[in-house]
């Protein structure tokens, strides 16, 4: 191999400059401007020496709902959400976005990035209900990219030919309990070992690493 040929294998190579981070958030219904945010979890991910997409640190908080928001009492039926227990221990939205995007900036910058990007399941939900919250808590500066993300929703049809989180998973080989669905924390988390075995699969197939001239 040429001395000016060389594999990179490092995040910001491997997405175009993006520091892709795993979101999910769990809500009191589907409008992301009325409806308010009760949970949220982010997942960074990190990559190893020889070019492995691996989880890295973990955050997940509970929200106290905005002034004036919907919460639907289905939504807390679907997640299994117990609003008095949920609270004890709750942060504004301020607070949680705020400590999640500083965390996210320390990525950007140790990983050589320009832009995080959210890695999410069926992410267009909840890229919305984030936007929507930094407009409420007027955050300047949000690292996320307003509009491209990551879908494993789409990639895992394409991959495993399942679009449901937990048939993904179960394609995937990766465990995944039914218990504990619909909470932020579970849902990131398999969501995170999801995408990095996508990632990962494709560089064992031989479509990564890239070489560069």
């Amino acid at each position: 191999m040429s001395d000016k040929i060389k594999y990179i294998d490092t995040i910001a190579a491997r997405f175009r400059n993006y520091y892709p981070v795993v979101i999910d958030v769990e809500t009191g219904g589907f409008n992301s401007t009325n409806d308010a945010i009760l949970e949220i979890a982010a997942i960074t991910l990190k990559m190893d020496k020889e070019g492995w997409l691996k989880l890295d640190e973990t955050m997940h908080y509970h929200i106290v709902p905005f002034k004036g928001a919907n919460i639907e009492k289905s939504s807390l039926a679907f997640t299994g959400i117990k609003l008095k227990k949920s609270l004890k221990n709750a942060v504004d939205e301020y607070t949680a976005l705020n400590l999640i995007f500083n965390k996210i900036r320390e990525g950007i910058k140790n990983n050589h990035c320009s832009k995080a990007i959210i890695v999410a399941h069926n992410a267009f939900f909840d890229l919305s209900f984030i936007l929507a919250a930094v407009e409420r808590t007027k955050i300047k500066k949000n690292p996320f990219h307003p509009f491209v993300t990551f879908d494993t929703a789409a990639l895992s049809g394409l991959v495993f030919g399942q679009t449901i989180l937990s048939k993904a998973c179960y394609a995937a080989k990766i465990t995944f309990n039914q218990k504990y669905a619909h909470r932020a924390l579970y849902d990131t988390d398999r969501t995170a070992v999801l995408f990095c075995k996508i990632v990962n699969k494709w560089k064992k197939l031989g479509g990564w690493p890239i070489v560069m001239n």
